[in-house]
């Protein structure tokens, strides 16, 4: 079963589309963020605190700035992130996580923890996934409270 949304993005001049493939859960959200790029925005947002394209375009993965474009408007599509104008400059854009957003770091931690389970990681991230062992309940809900308004 094919679904399709098409959301307008404010202040674009364009329409996203997302093709959902079929109704599977986990199809539905790899339709929004399944691609190289779009958890490691969300990544950031959630975990370094950063909200602009020049935080993103500068965060050391390489973007380039077409991809980087495209995956914060599929992610604004998906309602994962919002954009809105930043309160010290008329030129940048704060992208801001939406609770849809905050509602991935659960699965963020859990990929973090699977990932130093079985990979060579950071040593940030080693330290992240023993915080994760010893209080995971407590570690998520304070990184999600962050993000209450």
């Amino acid at each position: 079963m094919q679904v399709n949304a098409y959301l307008y993005i404010s202040n674009m001049k364009t329409k996203k589309k997302i093709a959902y493939r079929t109704d599977c859960p986990i199809s539905t959200a790899l339709d929004i963020w399944g691609d190289k790029w779009s958890l490691l925005i969300v990544r950031d947002m959630a975990f370094k605190g950063k909200y602009t394209y020049g935080d993103f375009l500068n965060g050391g993965e390489q973007i380039a700035t077409n991809i980087l474009a495209d995956r914060l408007a599929i992610l604004e599509s998906g309602g994962i992130i919002v954009r809105q104008r930043h309160p010290d400059s008329k030129a940048k854009i704060l992208y801001t996580l939406t609770q849809k957003g905050v509602d991935l770091i659960p699965a963020l931690v859990e990929i973090i923890s699977w990932s130093e389970k079985y990979h060579d990681v950071h040593p940030e991230a080693r330290e992240f996934a023993k915080a994760v062992k010893k209080n995971k309940k407590g570690l998520i809900g304070k990184l999600m409270s962050g993000f209450k308004k």
